[in-house]
């Protein structure tokens, strides 16, 4: 059985920072396409970062490059999102991904075969 459990979530003041993991069972996340998805209240879920599998390279939304890295630490099955200067608007509840499907947009959620719970990230001005 497949889980992905996302962890790191709080409330923080803005300009802070948060380190998000998401912890994997019955999956080998080397094997494959991760991502990191966001979903406000009464809008739409957007993906913020992609992780290839078997390569260290990564994608980033465009209005969040050089904010949020991307990572995964595969000996731990683990992928990690951080974000740094964090704004009231990076509010969200946080979903990481995984696919084994052959993406064509990454930002689109359609190609993720599963999904965590989430972690609830609260940013105050």
């Amino acid at each position: 059985q497949v889980q992905l459990v996302e962890s790191g979530g709080g409330s923080v003041q803005a300009g802070g920072s948060l380190r998000l993991s998401c912890a994997a069972s019955g999956v080998t996340l080397s094997s494959y396409d991760m991502a990191w998805f966001r979903q406000a209240p009464g809008k739409e879920r957007e993906g913020v970062a992609f992780h290839y599998k078997r390569s260290t390279a990564t994608e980033y939304r465009d209005s969040e490059k050089g904010r949020f890295t991307i990572s995964r630490d595969n000996a731990r099955n683990t992928l990690y999102l951080q974000i740094d200067s964090l704004k009231p608007e990076d509010t969200a509840m946080y979903y990481c991904a995984a696919s084994s499907r052959f993406i064509l947009n990454w930002l689109q959620s359609s190609y993720y075969n599963y999904w965590g719970q989430g972690t609830q990230v609260t940013v105050s001005s």
